[in-house]
């Protein structure tokens, strides 16, 4: 019965905005998603935004995101809110749901799998907090040009502060996260004393130390911009995300490997900001972005590991190019072999205080 009454739900969305709208007008029958560009976006229009258009005739506008909390909050604290959906990191959920930003979200939301198995069962652990759901998990990773060191190549993140062995410009991302935890494993700190190191000013300074000693820093923030230095040849080595890089290995030919040691796996969800115009078509989006099918569909496309269990389970080949997705997604055991788990309760608690310290850092 439940499931009968969403499907009437979707449809009397419809019907409303259909009846509503002036005419000539599309304003009640689009949804506006807050996203993050790129193949990332041309994947998830593929798998997720033009499906949901076709099942409901609700239009999907995607607006460019780059992270943080600034624009949220200022959009919430004006009353003036244009996102309906956020495609959001867990970090930044948790912080966001903290400082009542979001709108809650219950597990219920979600379908069951195919095989009936309950959402509780078929995502991955965490996967649901009180504002956010998470989709997939995706990696923070060193990329770096296969003809820059002829006769060796990078092994280990330690690789990516040794500028005697693998000379050149290095790009990285303008935030503390990856690049604190990738400094201190430089250190060779095991993998599962980061955090508790981190959260002492010891282990700070000698993160900010690893990273001070790097000559050549290009700092990005766009998601687009690491694959492209590396393109261009203005860098040798650049963190980014691994589905970033997959795309500008397969779709562009660029002469680049992942160094997967040290990956930075993080969950990305989805939210509701408060002050979202339609919540409840907000809510059926999210329902149906986060099937089992319409997971696996992504996965086909941008190699970013499905939260869901049984969608895991149906990544096989590259839509485009016929590779294994399997070997590219960072949950798989080669790959995540020495990954490191993003602490998301440990950067939502230690949030302005580790961002502040860094970005003074970079700007004495």
């Amino acid at each position: 019965m439940a499931r009968v009454e969403r499907g009437y739900r979707i449809a009397l969305i419809v019907l409303l905005a259909s009846l509503t709208a002036p005419v000539g007008s599309n304003e009640h029958a689009s949804l506006t998603v807050l996203s993050w560009g790129g193949a990332y976006e041309t994947a998830q229009q593929q798998a997720l935004f033009s499906p949901f258009s076709d099942a409901t005739g609700m239009a999907v506008e995607v607006a460019r995101y780059d992270g943080g909390l600034d624009g949220l909050r200022h959009a919430v604290d004006s009353g003036d809110v244009p996102w309906d959906v956020i495609d959001m990191t867990r970090s930044d959920a948790l912080a966001a749901c903290e400082e009542g930003l979001l709108l809650p979200l219950e597990a219920s939301l979600v379908e069951p799998a195919p095989d009936g198995t309950p959402p509780e069962q078929d995502f991955i652990s965490g996967a649901f907090d009180r504002c956010s759901i998470t989709h997939t998990v995706f990696a923070t990773v060193v990329a770096y040009r296969r003809d820059a060191f002829p006769g060796k190549r990078p092994t280990s993140i330690a690789d990516l502060f040794d500028q005697q062995r693998f000379p050149g410009p290095r790009a990285l991302q303008r935030t503390p996260v990856a690049n604190l935890e990738w400094a201190l494993l430089s250190y060779r700190v095991p993998l599962e004393e980061l955090y508790g190191l981190l959260s002492t000013q010891r282990g700070l300074r000698l993160a900010l130390s690893r990273l001070a000693s790097l000559d050549d820093i290009h700092w990005w923030e766009a998601g687009d911009v690491p694959p492209k230095l590396l393109a261009d040849g203005e860098v040798v080595m650049a963190s980014g995300y691994n589905g970033r890089f997959f795309d500008a290995m397969v779709n562009r030919d660029v002469p680049i490997e992942i160094l997967w040691d040290g990956q930075v796996q993080e969950h990305e969800t989805w939210v509701i900001p408060r002050g979202s115009r339609h919540p409840e078509a907000a809510r059926d989006f999210i329902r149906f972005a986060t099937s089992t099918e319409r997971l696996a569909e992504l996965a086909r496309r941008i190699p970013y590991g499905p939260a869901r269990h049984s969608a895991a389970m149906q990544v096989t080949t590259h839509h485009g190019s016929g590779r294994d997705m399997r070997l590219h997604i960072p949950t798989h055991p080669l790959n995540a072999e020495r990954a490191v788990t993003k602490d998301d309760d440990w950067y939502a608690r230690t949030h302005e205080r580790v961002s502040q310290l860094f970005h003074e850092w970079l700007s004495p």
